[in-house]
């Protein structure tokens, strides 16, 4: 008789237990700084090439295109409450924001679902919207950067541990470059089915990552559902982006894949300067783990 009562404290005990699985996604946040030695030398050798040699260091110094980009829209306003109650049917009002977010440079946010059908089980949904911007700096332009950390972010998703049936693909329409990965993850509490999408648009690069599971004997949400629905949901956050910038036409657009210059962009590609300052201490211990939450909930499960 009092099998509801000890159902109802089950169910906000696993709640509990699946949301810090779900690990926040984290931002690889690597301050770079380069100086050019030998420029005595140089100096003396103009000196001695005599008044006619004057070389112009304005007409050396490369030129650096300007960030498209230079706000961010708040990450829980980036999907509509359409989107969000088809994604996270009993937590659409639940986002939360991220503890390192900076206005115009980076911004978090998470949703949690547990849809409690008694005896018949559960389903467990899990949704993180992540934007990170861009500046153009010495280390390259805001879409080189942005360029380099996409890349970054895909790497990651595609070696999450403990990842079963990987697969990854591009995503068409979304940004100037978007790519998808999916796979399942075996836990105590259930099987879960992971999507990560990551996405470019000029200097912004949006990771979303979705997962979902049946528990307690509910079943296995189909991942060709599950994948469906982030990839509509990536969309409709880049195109907040955009939005947010004034234009309204880049969802499915932007600057394409920047080609490789002679001065890439360092390897550990960083927003600007005073994004790097704020997140750098919460973040460099964790951020060369993964940039995906299932890695953490794969260590934890």
């Amino acid at each position: 008789m009092h099998r509801p009562v000890q159902r109802a404290g089950r169910a906000q005990r696993l709640t509990r237990i699946l949301v810090s699985a779900a690990a926040v996604p984290v931002m690889l946040v690597v301050a770079g700084c380069s100086s050019d030695s030998g420029s005595g030398d140089d100096a003396q050798k103009n000196e001695s090439a005599g008044p006619g040699a004057t070389v112009s260091a304005s007409s050396e110094a490369p030129t650096v295109q300007p960030a498209a980009y230079t706000t961010l829209p708040k990450a829980c306003s980036t999907l509509s409450k359409k989107t969000l109650d088809e994604l996270i049917p009993k937590g659409s009002k639940s986002g939360k924001t991220g503890k390192l977010d900076e206005p115009k440079q980076r911004a978090n946010c998470n949703w949690t679902s547990l849809d409690n059908n008694g005896v018949k089980g559960s389903q467990f949904r899990w949704l993180n919207v992540a934007l990170l911007r861009f500046d153009s700096d010495a280390r390259g332009s805001g879409n080189e950067q942005a360029h380099a950390y996409f890349q970054k972010q895909v790497a990651a998703a595609q070696t999450v541990e403990g990842a079963l049936g990987s697969t990854s693909a591009p995503v068409a329409g979304t940004g100037a470059e978007a790519t998808a990965v999916r796979y399942g993850l075996k836990k105590k509490e259930g099987s879960f089915k992971q999507q990560t999408v990551v996405a470019r648009v000029e200097n912004v690069v949006v990771t979303l990552d979705y997962n979902g599971a049946g528990l307690a004997g509910e079943k296995t949400p189909d991942a060709a559902t599950l994948l469906k629905a982030a990839e509509k949901a990536t969309k409709e956050a880049v195109a907040s982006v955009s939005a947010a910038n004034g234009d309204g036409g880049a969802a499915g657009g932007g600057s394409p894949a920047p080609a490789a210059s002679s001065k890439a962009p360092s390897s550990a590609a960083s927003p600007s300067a005073s994004a790097s300052r704020s997140g750098a201490a919460g973040t460099s211990k964790t951020a060369s783990k993964s940039a995906s939450p299932s890695q953490s909930a794969a260590k934890k499960g």
